[in-house]
């Protein structure tokens, strides 16, 4: 599978790629992007994210495999960007293929909720007043 994080924008394309098979029915991503208010409604110029580069892979990839034998071996890739990322530009991507959608569905909620929850990636909000603030990655 594909893990990786990136400082240029992400592509949906090679995360397909990397999870398609004959055995799989269903294929579902995910992608989040930068939007303009933060969970307190404060308005956002732009985010930039830092990582722990080897770590975050090796989480993601106990992610995927944690995906795959709860979810009916679910195939899940995924990426996430680091760097300074303005508004509407895409922060993390998911693709996940299964044999039923039910499957896919549920590993690409899982692996998302589980990147975000266990993944050593760290967001730094930029609001339109000049002020940032680091925030968890939740």
């Amino acid at each position: 599978m594909l893990y990786d994080i990136v400082e240029t924008a992400l592509d949906l394309g090679p995360l397909v790629n990397a999870v398609r098979g004959l055995e799989s029915g269903a294929l579902v991503t995910f992608v989040g992007y930068v939007r303009e208010r933060s969970d307190d409604g404060r308005p956002v110029d732009g985010l930039a994210y830092e990582a722990h580069r080897e770590l975050a892979l090796a989480e993601m990839r106990a992610i995927g495999a944690e995906a795959s034998e709860r979810f009916d071996h679910a195939r899940v890739a995924m990426a996430h960007r680091v760097g300074e990322l303005g508004l509407g530009e895409a922060a993390v991507a998911i693709a996940v293929a299964a044999p039923h959608r039910g499957a896919a569905f549920d590993a690409c909620e899982y692996a998302i909720d589980e990147l975000k929850r266990r993944v050593p990636i760290w967001k730094k909000e930029r609001y339109v007043d000049g002020s940032e603030r680091w925030r968890e990655n939740a």
